[in-house]
């Protein structure tokens, strides 16, 4: 098992900056990829962007150029910077990891605010 924790979120002006940061224990030692998804109200979850062991990232079109997504492999830990924030990314951000057994696990999810 892999347990999630998610912090970084809240209320920003339509450009500004947030960084969201997800802290994994557990059997952490078999974790693969992580990444991000976020789900506005009323919207299905939403891929954002994800990070290999080895560091490959893939994000989604509409953040690419203005989030990145890293890794601290000696920390269990993701990250996500967001910049030029816009009030379309509002949204829970979700923390998800995949193991190398092809586990899914999420965390609880943390709230960004954009305001115009």
């Amino acid at each position: 098992q892999v347990q999630l924790v998610e912090s970084g979120g809240g209320l920003v002006q339509a450009g500004g900056s947030l960084r969201l940061s997800c802290a994994a224990s557990g059997s952490s030692a078999s974790i693969n990829s992580m990444g991000w998804y976020r789900q506005a109200p009323g919207s299905q979850r939403d891929f954002v962007a994800q990070i290999a062991i080895v560091g490959t990232t893939n994000y989604a079109d509409s953040v690419k150029g203005r989030f990145t997504i890293t890794r601290d492999n000696a920390k269990n830990t993701v990250y996500l910077q967001m910049n030029s924030l816009k009030p379309e990314d509002t949204a829970v951000y979700y923390c998800n990891v995949i193991s190398k057994n092809y586990m899914n696990y999420w965390g609880k999810g943390t709230l960004v605010t954009v305001s115009s």
